[in-house]
């Protein structure tokens, strides 16, 4: 388990046992790797919601609004519409530079997603996430465990997620919330 996955299950165990995901399938589907920390984080927790708030996406999770490929195809159109009437962030203005998803807040409409910068592995990508329903971004110069242990303890700097940290942490799996 790497280090932030470790952190973070420090503070919300698991709820369900590791379940390996066919991350061969995902990337290709995906048209590019993932980050470590991400695929040991999905196969730790699997997909669900941390702290009621902050829904993870998984590759294999068979509701298309939870999986990150239907996400990733989904924020791709939505975004590329926006961006039409919209100027993108400034983090997005080099050439080669996109968003992939990794989570979102259901009741904000906010995603997170990676910043993928061209030449980057994805080991170097970083935060960045969008209001929701709004044109803000917010980029954190961190990986995605790193950051969603931060949020969820209150130690990350953010304007948003005013509703963490929670007294009592907790995940659900969608294996649970989906039967």
């Amino acid at each position: 388990m790497r280090p932030a996955v470790e952190r973070l299950s420090e503070h919300i165990p698991p709820a369900t046992s590791r379940r390996p995901r066919d991350w061969a399938t995902a990337e290709r589907q995906l048209g590019t790797p993932l980050p470590d920390d991400y695929k040991d984080l999905v196969e730790t927790y699997g997909g669900g919601v941390f702290d009621e708030t902050i829904w993870l996406l998984d590759p294999e999770c068979p509701n298309k609004d939870y999986n990150l490929l239907g996400q990733a195809t989904e924020r791709a159109a939505v975004l590329a519409d926006l961006w039409e009437t919209e100027a993108k962030p400034a983090e997005l203005q080099d050439p080669g530079a996109q968003v992939v998803p990794w989570g979102y807040a259901e009741v904000s409409g906010m995603y997170l997603y990676w910043l993928r910068q061209s030449r980057q592995t994805p080991s170097e990508w970083t935060v960045i996430l969008n209001e929701g329903r709004g044109p803000e971004w917010e980029h954190h110069a961190t990986q995605c465990v790193p950051f969603l242990l931060a949020l969820l303890t209150g130690e990350a700097e953010t304007d948003y997620f005013s509703d963490l940290p929670v007294d009592s942490h907790g995940f659900e799996s969608n294996d649970d919330i989906l039967g």
